[in-house]
């Protein structure tokens, strides 16, 4: 089983993945963390996390190669996040087209995998290249992972509703 819940920052989606994650995993899940730590900002942001999910899940971080993280796991991943490990990715010289062949592998993973991600496709255009060639990526990411899935859930105002 493969799930997405996607929607705005702060729109409840980590809230909600890591219930249906709780709810769906026999084991306890493992809530592979893909922040890489970047300022105090990020590490408040990341603590906020820790303490949200406190001892529900076995806790794993890998800001890159998800697929070599999740492969030998035996129960549930929650992946959050997946736009933070775009921007990784981005951010250590891959390709759209690296980041769609990792995504492709991981939903061909036996594993029940939860993915979130942040809907960035529906403000304005951005004014360069770099957090153009983002939003353009995470889309298809978003296309990908919504086709493939066999759950999609969108997250608006704390309010998350069954798309798939």
């Amino acid at each position: 089983m493969k799930a997405l819940f996607i929607g705005g920052i702060k729109s409840g989606k980590s809230l909600h993945a890591e219930a249906f994650a709780l709810k769906h995993s026999k084991l306890p899940p493992v809530y592979l963390a893909t922040t890489e730590f970047i300022d105090e900002e990020m590490k408040e942001r990341i603590d906020l996390h820790k303490i949200q999910r406190s001892e529900n899940f076995l806790t794993l971080e890998e800001p890159m190669n998800l697929l070599e993280a999740i492969r030998p796991l035996k129960t549930l991943v929650l992946l959050e996040c997946t736009s933070m490990w775009i921007n990784n990715m981005l951010h250590h010289g891959f390709k759209d087209k690296d980041i769609k062949e990792h995504l492709e592998k991981l939903l061909c993973l036996p594993q029940d995998i939860v993915f979130v991600l942040n809907d960035v496709g529906s403000g304005i255009i951005p004014d360069n290249a770099l957090a153009r060639e983002y939003v353009d990526i995470s889309g298809k990411s978003a296309q990908l992972l919504g086709k493939n899935c066999d759950r999609v859930f969108h997250c608006i105002a704390g309010i998350c509703t069954k798309i798939k």
